[in-house]
């Protein structure tokens, strides 16, 4: 199991870094985080680009940033699940790491209604957590403010632009190993 210590260290930005993300639009940050959950994939997040672009001149420019992709990336390149909807976050996770030929070893047969009844939400994104980790993903999740779960999977390299990345964009998220 991969420490969370050793692998995140003391979860601060360097402010230099924080400057110069600053100094992007939301737009270009946007486009960053899109490339950040599309490893290798221009094409898929070029796409998105376009829903979230579309999907923002709906909802207006006050809108969040990560609201509007939360909708473009949705069981592409992200999820966003009930809290008690294990079954949803299992086939969504399992749906997201087919991209790269993955399989995740949920610790039990996820048909199994006592398997299920046994976990949640959390415990299942540790879990996925710890096997991405294996395979250099890491599956991450925001503070969508309510009783679901959002997030999405980088490339483990990528964990220091990631966390850029959202903290210019204002979303607070944590890998997966420690969900809100």
């Amino acid at each position: 199991m991969p420490d969370n210590e050793a692998d995140y260290g003391d979860h601060e930005a360097d402010p230099q870094d924080l400057e110069e993300a600053d100094e992007l639009t939301t737009e270009a940050l946007v486009w960053q985080l899109l490339l950040l959950v599309n490893p290798g994939d221009e094409e898929t997040a070029l796409r998105q680009f376009s829903h979230y672009r579309e999907a923002l001149l709906e909802a207006g420019e006050d809108a969040e940033p990560v609201w509007v992709l939360k909708d473009a990336i949705d069981w592409t390149s992200g999820f966003f699940v009930d809290w008690k909807d294990k079954e949803s976050f299992i086939d969504s996770v399992t749906e997201l790491v087919r991209r790269w030929n993955l399989e995740i070893d949920w610790g039990g047969d996820t048909s199994d209604e006592d398997f299920l009844d046994g976990t949640d939400v959390p415990a299942l994104m540790s879990t996925a957590y710890d096997r991405l980790r294996e395979h250099g993903y890491t599956l991450w999740t925001w503070d969508t403010g309510s009783d679901s779960y959002g997030g999405w999977i980088t490339s483990s390299r990528d964990d220091e632009a990631m966390r850029l990345v959202a903290v210019a964009l204002n979303i607070e998220l944590r890998p997966g190993s420690d969900s809100f």
